[in-house]
């Protein structure tokens, strides 16, 4: 009954309208696209991994740098590509209504510090982007696709707690959404 209920609405929608109500009925959203990565999503709650990596200018930034903040890190794709510079604009508009809710925006992918250097550059960004080539640190935060990392988003406490966890997010709101959480977790504790 199900599986015909299910095949009825895939025709409406179309291939990839059956695939997503096939993975939102039978897993469940967030464990679901957290399949998409080679690794398991870190737990809520937990202590967020640890990461060491260099920035655009290649200096090396450490969670334990932020303790005393909150952060908001952020994995991207690609520098230069629509949806991600996007992304970054967004963070970069919205970055002063972050930093009065002491929170600091710390981007991550797999590409270089010249190419991060670059797009820091291009498109007046101010916060740091990590460059995580091997993807070890995409893979810790169940954030490593093949060879590069995936949207996903985590809020971390400024004790180094992960408060929250965005997967597979939209980059035109995402940074709005992640604005209103943060300022939902700061009023609840």
């Amino acid at each position: 009954m199900i599986v015909k209920k299910v095949a009825r609405i895939g025709r409406w929608l179309g291939l990839a309208g059956l695939f997503a109500v096939l993975l939102v009925s039978f897993v469940g959203v967030q464990s679901a696209l957290a399949q998409w990565g080679t690794t398991p999503l870190p737990e809520i709650g937990a202590p967020a991994p640890e990461f060491e990596l260099p920035d655009q200018s290649g200096q090396v930034r450490r969670l334990a740098d932020f303790r005393g903040e909150w952060v908001v890190l952020y994995f991207y794709p690609r520098d230069f590509t629509s949806g991600c510079t996007i992304e970054a604009r967004r963070f970069q508009q919205d970055l002063p209504k972050f930093q009065a809710l002491g929170a600091q925006i710390v981007g991550v992918s797999a590409d270089s510090v010249d190419s991060h250097r670059r797009f820091c550059t291009a498109e007046g960004l101010q916060f740091p982007l990590l460059s995580d080539p091997e993807g070890t640190v995409s893979r810790a935060y169940g954030s490593w696709m093949g060879e590069m990392a995936l949207r996903n988003t985590f809020l971390i406490d400024p004790d180094g707690i992960l408060r929250a966890i965005d997967p597979i997010v939209n980059p035109y709101r995402h940074s709005a959404e992640v604005l209103a959480q943060l300022q939902e977790l700061t009023q609840a504790g």
